[in-house]
């Protein structure tokens, strides 16, 4: 078994609720729980992402001091410690192998910009696991799900997009990334869960 499951930021911020809230949020959120019921045997490393941005300070300009304009700058979210900053209560985390904290004093959306509480990277995982696939799910497809999935195939990773387990911030935009995604060779599918 040579394949990781990439679950991106499936916090309380980014569903319905959220200072950034993705329509369809809550709903990925149990879909993911399902598919995991289903098919955590089927992942050699399951690794969770998420947002973990400092308090104080701007976060290397990724937090709007003025109004935000929603493509480099941001309104106040995940930031470390609070509730915005937690997992979705529908995601059961149970199965995850690895939990990567990302975008600490600085902008961050790709998964591979995180790290373990130890301090293992994400290339670092998945390259003492032999890992040569990798499944991308979560929030939001036209962010930190584009950034990780076209950083997995920059690695070398054969990358699956599950299409029913990502939602994004707008239907255009959402559109636009995958396909990009599938243009760098990911292939999309839906997780049949």
């Amino acid at each position: 078994m040579s394949t990781a499951l990439f679950i991106v930021d499936v916090q309380n911020d980014f569903t319905e609720g959220g200072a950034l809230a993705v329509t369809g949020g809550d709903a990925v959120a149990a879909a993911i729980t399902r598919h995991l019921a289903a098919h955590a045997g089927d992942y050699e490393l399951i690794i969770a992402s998420r947002d973990w941005h400092d308090a104080d300070g701007d976060n290397g300009g990724h937090f709007a001091t003025g109004e935000p304009d929603y493509v480099d700058t941001w309104p106040v979210h995940c930031v470390a410690g609070t509730q915005g900053a937690e997992y979705d209560p529908g995601l059961v985390t149970d199965a995850v192998t690895h939990h990567v904290r990302k975008g600490q004093g600085q902008p961050a959306y790709s998964l591979y910009e995180g790290a373990t509480d130890g301090g293992e990277t994400v290339a670092e995982l998945l390259a003492s696991r032999g890992i040569t696939e990798v499944d991308v799910v979560g929030l939001a497809t036209d962010h930190c799900v584009r950034a990780s999935a076209l950083d997995a195939i920059e690695h070398g990773r054969r990358v699956r997009v599950l299409t029913d387990l990502v939602a994004g911030v707008a239907p255009d935009s959402a559109d636009a990334a995958l396909a990009e995604l599938a243009h760098a060779g990911a292939v999309l599918a839906e997780s049949g869960a």
